[in-house]
């Protein structure tokens, strides 16, 4: 009896929605006559397309009003950060500044951040190494990253790792930047720390442990699961070329 009323009651409201919607209605017919295999029918080939449609037609949307309009979502975290005030705007407005390429103005607005109860704040700290790493202060971004690694040693940050290997690698200090990426490649989740390890190695002349640890690396890539193949395909790109190449 459940299953009966069940049955009459989503009947009855996919008929009315194929109605209100104005679908072909040969669906009635065969939602009335079906059953739940009618319901099924009628889900799987009306209802779902149709969400997926609307995702996706949302995410195009979204991209086309970035292309039409690139500097919108940098307009209206700036005023939210001239609005309020507070940290968490003038973080967030930071940190589009940054993925703008806008680098100096970047670190303006962080350092203006860290004041207060907010002075040693991980993740001000964390963006502010990125944009001067990215603004071509490597030695800048080494010196914010062990101040943020002093004063919260409970933080734990895997992109900001790679960033602390790369900025240490970028000022010369190549003994302990190996010993960064050896940490990284045991627990990174992506395949970029392992990547830069072994052209680190391959570059101070260790090619046979280069070639180990790119061939380690794409052996549990093909085992990996799809998503993290998916996810990624450039460094594994990068690696399966750097192979090729010895």
């Amino acid at each position: 009896m459940p299953l009966l009323i069940g049955s009459i009651v989503l009947q009855a409201l996919l008929i009315i929605h194929c109605i209100k919607t104005g679908r072909n209605q040969i669906w009635i017919w065969v939602i009335a006559l079906l059953s739940y295999a009618g319901i099924v029918a009628y889900v799987a080939v009306e209802l779902i397309p149709d969400l997926l449609r609307s995702r996706t037609a949302t995410r195009a949307a979204r991209g086309v009003s970035r292309a039409l309009d690139p500097g919108r979502d940098l307009r209206h975290a700036e005023n939210r950060a001239q609005v309020s005030g507070n940290v968490a705007s003038r973080q967030a407005y930071a940190d589009e500044l940054s993925k703008q390429g806008r680098h100096a103005e970047a670190i303006g607005v962080y350092r203006s951040a860290l004041s207060g109860l907010y002075e040693f704040d991980p993740r001000l700290m964390l963006g502010l190494a990125i944009a001067q790493f990215e603004s071509g202060d490597p030695a800048g971004a080494r010196t914010t990253l062990e101040l943020l690694i002093e004063k919260n040693p409970d933080f734990i940050s895997p992109d900001g790792h790679v960033l602390y290997a790369r900025a240490v690698e970028a000022t010369g200090d190549t003994a302990k930047a190996l010993e960064e990426y050896a940490a990284l490649a045991g627990y990174y989740p992506g395949a970029e720390a392992t990547v830069r390890y072994a052209a680190l190695l391959r570059k101070v002349g260790r090619h046979d442990d280069s070639a180990r640890v790119l061939r380690d690396l794409l052996d549990q890539a093909r085992v990996a699961p799809a998503h993290y193949r998916r996810t990624q395909k450039d460094w594994l790109a990068a690696a399966e070329r750097d192979q090729a190449l010895r």
